[in-house]
């Protein structure tokens, strides 16, 4: 007779599990160091429907005022794709080490019906508590 072991839940973002994932930053136990991975940790929090986190991780500048997650609204995220770190290709033309963009594509059923959102999104580092913080500013969608 085999003994089932239960493996630690995979990261939402595509990451190994959970807990060495995006774990630590949703639950305040890190600071995400790049843009890349603040917006894989958001898009964790969005999947489990965190909206403590999300709106904590968004630039005061742009963060709405109005709820941003609809209970009612039936959402189930599918994947994540980050098509680009935008930073890798702007470093040499840029000397900004407080702003950075990342491209990706997720993948979500909104009532059932298959979607997908392609953003580019920007993100800036400022002070914070706790020290340099990424934040998200806003996002494109590209054609």
């Amino acid at each position: 007779m085999s003994k089932k072991t239960s493996a630690a839940p995979a990261c939402p973002c595509g990451g190994a599990t959970l807990a060495t994932c995006c774990g630590p930053y949703l639950s305040g136990n890190a600071i995400p160091p790049t843009a890349e991975t603040l917006m894989r940790s958001r898009y964790t929090a969005y999947v489990q429907g965190n909206e403590p986190y999300l709106l904590s991780t968004w630039h005061a500048s742009t963060r709405p005022s109005e709820p941003i997650i609809n209970s009612e609204e039936k959402l189930q995220w599918l994947g994540l794709e980050v098509k680009s770190a935008l930073r890798l290709r702007q470093r040499k033309a840029e000397d900004d080490e407080n702003r950075d963009t990342v491209e990706f594509v997720a993948r979500l059923r909104v009532h059932g019906r298959g979607q997908r959102l392609h953003e580019i999104s920007n993100f800036v580092r400022e002070p914070a508590e706790g020290g340099l913080r990424w934040f998200y500013v806003d996002g494109s969608f590209p054609e």
